[in-house]
């Protein structure tokens, strides 16, 4: 059962998809939007040729009620990884990430991916504070015609807001595309 924080997060992300999903980054309307995200973690706002998928992560962490020393708010997805994995390591902390084999993500964790034909894993973020990768907000977990999935909502998805469908197993651990098979890097168990 998700926690109210959890619950809180998925509708703060869900929200933004709704109300900016297809605004182009460009557009007065999401350029400003990004800006916020960047000015609410009290960050300089380098314009919107700068990724901001993990401002827009951390945004919404801190903007449901999370502080600065439960989440690394950060706007690279590696350093609040890395942070994450430490904790699930030393079994401390709210947010403890963990790999995608041993964990299966619920309605507010986090699911790091690679991009750009990465193929980084878990060992590998363990140890690296800085590489690209991208992360969204899990906000619904259901069942389709395709089986277990659950649904995220990230930043700088196609310049814009935007949702993704994870399918998961049986048992509802993530299930890496046949076609990338090294996708999924790990997911943010999120305990507040």
């Amino acid at each position: 059962m998700a926690t109210g924080f959890a619950k809180k997060l998925a509708s703060l992300a869900e929200a933004e998809f709704d109300q900016y999903n297809g605004y182009h980054e460009t557009t007065p309307k999401m350029a400003g939007r990004i800006k916020w995200y960047w000015s609410s973690l009290g960050l300089g706002f380098p314009g919107v040729g700068t990724a901001w998928s993990a401002v827009f992560v951390s945004s919404f962490v801190k903007n449901a009620g999370a502080s600065a020393s439960q989440f690394k708010f950060s706007p690279r997805h590696s350093e609040f990884v890395h942070v994450a994995i430490d904790n699930a390591g030393k079994v401390i902390g709210v947010f403890r990430a963990y790999p995608t084999v041993d964990y299966a993500p619920k309605i507010g964790d986090i699911i790091q991916n690679n991009r750009n034909g990465n193929t980084f894993d878990y060992s590998f973020a363990m140890s690296n504070k800085a590489y690209e990768s991208h992360s969204a907000i899990v906000v619904e977990e259901g069942v389709d015609g395709g089986g277990r999935y659950v649904r995220t909502v990230g930043g700088n998805e196609s310049d814009t807001v935007g949702a993704r469908v994870v399918r998961l197993n049986a048992k509802g651990i993530i299930k890496q595309p046949t076609t990338d098979p090294s996708r999924y890097i790990c997911v943010i168990q999120n305990l507040l």
